[in-house]
């Protein structure tokens, strides 16, 4: 079983040892220690964690300044404040968006919950700004085996998105796939992008969905109100089919886009899965082309 990193962050040596220790009675918890915020951030620039545990108060900043900070470079990374401020007395206005778990160190029983807390908040992700299929890691291994250059893009989904537009009649057509913390277009016609944050990615809630997912209208759906980029982007209606492997995971979407409200009937929904299945068997073909060329 692979082991749950977490990083402590806690200006006391003594209280760093405990709760290290603390984290070191569960099998599976691999525990690593700093006292500040600048050490800690230079931590996750080096390595990957699972979960933060940290402090409220620290020699150069707070614990959510923390939060924050690591969040800039590691998005969807479970945060636990573990002190003995109560939360009625931390300041939350300066991180207003921070997503944390907040537990007071009061007593014994407090570190031995601790464990399990990092636990959940590992396992669950449960502090992530959107929505994680229930396979989140197969999905990310199966694509770092589908594009292990970061981009596999060919002429052929160019013109296989620049038939879908025509077919549509829609303003923008594309093949994106969906990594750990953004969507990556690997052919877009219709409009000259390149990647956006997964939090403002439609197809980040239609790799939830069993079959195609269309959205009439952006601006209505209660999912998307609050996003700034959509608009931005000129998104106004999609539609959207999953490229899915050989294995079953699926590793981004093949989507068409309007600049106005539209329905699609039965039947464009039929062609919009057969766009995916042929963009899915050309990412297989790239997979397998990379393949035979690092055994050579």
């Amino acid at each position: 079983m692979a082991e749950t990193t977490v990083l402590c962050v806690d200006a006391d040596e003594a209280e760093r040892d405990r709760t290290t220790a603390a984290l070191s009675t569960v099998d599976g918890l691999a525990p690593t220690a700093c006292g500040s915020v600048e050490a800690a951030v230079g931590l996750f620039a080096d390595e990957s964690f699972d979960c933060l545990v940290t402090a409220y108060a620290l020699p150069d900043g707070s614990g959510l300044d923390l939060v924050a900070a690591v969040r800039d470079t590691s998005p969807d990374v479970g945060c636990i404040l573990f002190t003995d401020v109560p939360f009625a007395d931390i300041d939350t206005d300066g991180a207003p968006h921070a997503v944390v778990d907040h537990l007071t160190r009061d007593s014994e029983a407090d570190y031995e919950y601790l464990p399990h807390l990092v636990e959940r908040v590992a396992a669950g992700r449960t502090h992530t700004s959107y929505p994680l299929p229930a396979d989140e890691d197969e999905r990310q291994a199966a694509l770092a085996a589908y594009d292990p250059a970061g981009r596999a893009s060919s002429d052929s989904f160019e013109r296989l998105t620049a038939l879908a537009s025509r077919q549509f009649d829609v303003a923008v057509a594309f093949v994106g796939l969906v990594d750990a913390h953004e969507e990556r277009f690997l052919a877009c016609h219709g409009a000259e992008w390149d990647a956006i944050p997964r939090e403002d990615a439609i197809c980040t809630y239609a790799l939830l969905e069993d079959d195609v997912m269309v959205v009439e209208d952006v601006a209505a759906d209660p999912r998307f109100t609050a996003n700034e980029v959509l608009p931005a982007l000129d998104v106004r209606s999609y539609a959207g089919a999953k490229l899915t492997t050989p294995t079953g995971e699926a590793v981004g979407m093949f989507c068409v886009l309007d600049d106005e409200p539209r329905q699609y009937t039965a039947a464009e929904r039929e062609s919009l899965r057969l766009f995916a299945a042929e963009a899915a068997e050309r990412l297989e073909l790239h997979r397998r082309l990379a393949a035979t060329e690092r055994g050579a």
